[in-house]
């Protein structure tokens, strides 16, 4: 359900679509909804979004926000990342209420996985 003032969409940058795709269904299991050459909507990534064709890449160093997901199974989500082809930018590391790490996608765009810890 919309609500006013929150959230509603996420729309992240991706060099190249197809491989986007591929890499986030092998990966994570989405889906998506082709809309012409240029953009794909998500499906089953827990947030309405979309990928559209750029040249730029989304990072926290370059100041773009980080999209964080969850894993119930950290160690299992940074095996299907690498074997997705998937990039690891940090390994597991512990935070103050949990542990993740951070990957790039195809197009080079970082993303960080989470867990509580056990």
């Amino acid at each position: 359900m919309n609500q006013n003032g929150k959230i509603n969409y996420v729309e992240i940058p991706s060099r190249d679509i197809d491989a986007t795709k591929r890499f986030f269904k092998a990966a994570f299991g989405w889906s998506f909804v082709d809309y012409g050459p240029d953009y794909v909507a998500l499906e089953g990534a827990g947030l309405d979004g979309g990928f559209f064709k750029s040249d730029q890449v989304a990072t926290p160093a370059n100041g773009s926000v980080l999209v964080v997901l969850y894993s119930d199974a950290l160690t299992d989500t940074l095996a299907q990342v690498k074997a997705a082809g998937g990039t690891i930018v940090q390994d597991i590391f512990e935070f103050p209420g949990g542990r993740r790490f951070h990957f790039a996608d195809p197009s080079g765009n970082e993303f960080a996985v989470w867990s509580e810890i056990p």
